[in-house]
C-alpha cells in the first residue's frame, strides 16, 4: 500500500505556518507498514489542488489531503475533490444532521457559511467529527482513493487514528507491514568521509534487497551528521531485530564517531557517562560564552551531575576568579590552567574549558585557534585543538559541541578519544 500527503494552505507556502500535518502523517504511515511517496503543498486554489491530487493518485494507491474543509471562501478542498472524481458536490443529509448537533450542544448559532461544510462530492462518505465541525471525507477514485481530513492538527489527528489508517489497513490487506527508522548521531566526521566509511556496508545492503533496513544521511548543522536505518518488515519484532543489528554494524564501523541515538544529545549522552561513573562536572568557558552550561542546563536532571560554570571573558578573570596563570587566553596552557581551576573552584571530579577567539574573522577565513582543556580525576589535564572554520555565532556553536564530544571521547570506558579534535562539516 502507497499514499501520499497533500497539504492545503496558502499560509503553508508563505510561511505564516509550519506544515508540521504531513511530517506527522508520514510518522503514522511509516509505523503502520504504508510506504509514503511523496508529500505536497498546495495553494488554496481548486484546480492547483486537483492536479496535486491526480499526480498523486498517478503515484500511489491513496492520496491523504489535510486542510481546506473550513467553512470560508478559500477552504476549497471538496470542489477540487469533486473535481477529480467528475462529479458535482451534494448536501448530505447525515452530515448536516451532525453539523447542527454540534452547535446544538455548543449553544451556538450556525451561520449560513457553516452549511458548507455538510457539501460531500456524490459517491463519497463521511468521516464524521469528535472534536471540530468539518467532517472528513473518503473519496473513491476508479480503484483509488482520496481522504479529506481537516486541517486544525488535532482534529487531523484524532480522525487519521480513528478511520483513515485502519481503512488504509483493510485495503492493504495482506500487504500491511511495519517500517520503523532509528537514527545514529555522529560528530567527528563530515557527510562525505561517512559515506565513504560506509560504502561497502551500502553495497551489501543494496545487495541483500528486501528486508534489511536502508541508510540514508542527514547533515544537521551543529548537531553533526545524521545516519537513518529504515527498515519495512512484516511484524514490529522483526523490525526492531533488523534495527539492532544494522546498528551494531554501523557502530563497529563508525566506532566512538556515533554519541547518541534519535533524539538524544551529546549533552545527553555526557550526562550519561558522568552519572553512571558517580562524577560532578564543571565548565569553565571564554570563546563559548556560557553556551556550553546553557546547552547542559537544558537536560532534564543536570542538577545530580553538573556543579556549575564560569564565564571567562579575558585573561584577568581567568587569574582572578580560577588562578591561571598570565598567559595567553587561545593558548592550550591557558585551556588546562582554566580547566583544573573550574574543577578546584565548583568542587567538581571532571571540568571542560575552552579557550580561545572562536567567531572572529569571517566565515571564510582561516581556522580559529580554540582549545578545550580537559581536567578528569587521576589523570593529568589535557588540551585538544578544536580546528573550527567561520565566524560568529556558528563558530562558537561548533566550538561548543566539539569541546562536549572531546570530553565524551576522554569518558569512553575504553579510554577513546581518537578524532576528539576533529568539528563536523556537512561536506
Amino acid at each position: 500500500m502507497r499514499a501520499e500527503v497533500v497539504a492545503v494552505g496558502t499560509e503553508l507556502l508563505i510561511g505564516q505556518i509550519v506544515d508540521t500535518n504531513s511530517a506527522w502523517i508520514g510518522e503514522r504511515l511509516a509505523l503502520s507498514g504504508i510506504d509514503c511517496l511523496q508529500q505536497t503543498r498546495v495553494g488554496d486554489n481548486v484546480g492547483r489542488i486537483a492536479a496535486a491530487i491526480r499526480a498523486s493518485l498517478a503515484r500511489a494507491d491513496a492520496a491523504i489531503v489535510c486542510g481546506g474543509l473550513g467553512p470560508t471562501h478559500d477552504d476549497v478542498t471538496r470542489e477540487a475533490i469533486a473535481e477529480v472524481m467528475g462529479v458535482p458536490l451534494h448536501r448530505d443529509a447525515e452530515a448536516l444532521r451532525l453539523l447542527e448537533e454540534v452547535f446544538a450542544r455548543r449553544r451556538r448559532v450556525m451561520t449560513a457559511s457553516n452549511l458548507r461544510q455538510a457539501d460531500v462530492p456524490e459517491g463519497a462518505a463521511i468521516i464524521p467529527q469528535r472534536l471540530g465541525t468539518a467532517p472528513g471525507l473518503v473519496c473513491p477514485v476508479g480503484d483509488r482513493v482520496v481522504f479529506a481530513v481537516p486541517g486544525v492538527p488535532h482534529e487531523m489527528r484524532e480522525m487519521l487514528e480513528r478511520a483513515v489508517l485502519p481503512e488504509l489497513g483493510r485495503r492493504a490487506g495482506g500487504e500491511r507491514a511495519v517500517i520503523l527508522s532509528r537514527t545514529l548521531r555522529t560528530w567527528g566526521y563530515g557527510e562525505s568521509r561517512l559515506a565513504e566509511i560506509l560504502s561497502p556496508r551500502l553495497a551489501a545492503l543494496e545487495k541483500a534487497g528486501v528486508g534489511v533496513p536502508t541508510i540514508a544521511f542527514l547533515a544537521s548543522g551543529v548537531e553533526g551528521i545524521k545516519v537513518r536505518l529504515t527498515v519495512k518488515a512484516v511484524d514490529d519484532a522483526r523490525a526492531r531485530a533488523a534495527l539492532d543489528r544494522e546498528e551494531a554494524e554501523i557502530r563497529r564501523l563508525l566506532g566512538v564517531a556515533v554519541f547518541a541515538l534519535d533524539e538524544e544529545t551529546m549533552e545527553d549522552a555526557l550526562g550519561e557517562l558522568l552519572v553512571s561513573a558517580q562524577l560532578r562536572f564543571a565548565v569553565a568557558e571564554s570563546c563559548t560564552g556560557g553556551l556550553i552550561a546553557s546547552r547542559i542546563g537544558a537536560v532534564p536532571g543536570h542538577a545530580q551531575w553538573f556543579a556549575g560554570g564560569a564565564v571567562i571573558p579575558d585573561g584577568d578573570a581567568a587569574a582572578r576568579l580560577l588562578g591561571c596563570p598570565p598567559v595567553p587566553l587561545a593558548s592550550p596552557e591557558a585551556a588546562i590552567a582554566m580547566a583544573e581551576g573550574a574543577r578546584r573552584l565548583l568542587g567538581a571530579d571532571v571540568a571542560l574549558a575552552t579557550a580561545g577567539v572562536a567567531g572572529i574573522g569571517p566565515p571564510e577565513g582561516p581556522p580559529a585557534p580554540v582549545f578545550a582543556g580537559l581536567a578528569l580525576p587521576g589523570e593529568a589535564a589535557v588540551a585538544v585543538r578544536l580546528d573550527l572554520l567561520g565566524g560568529q555565532p556558528r563558530a562558537r556553536e561548533i566550538a561548543t559541541i566539539s569541546a562536549l564530544d572531546a570530553l565524551r571521547r576522554r569518558l569512553l570506558p575504553t579510554g577513546a578519544e581518537r578524532g576528539a579534535g576533529q568539528a563536523a562539516g556537512a561536506s
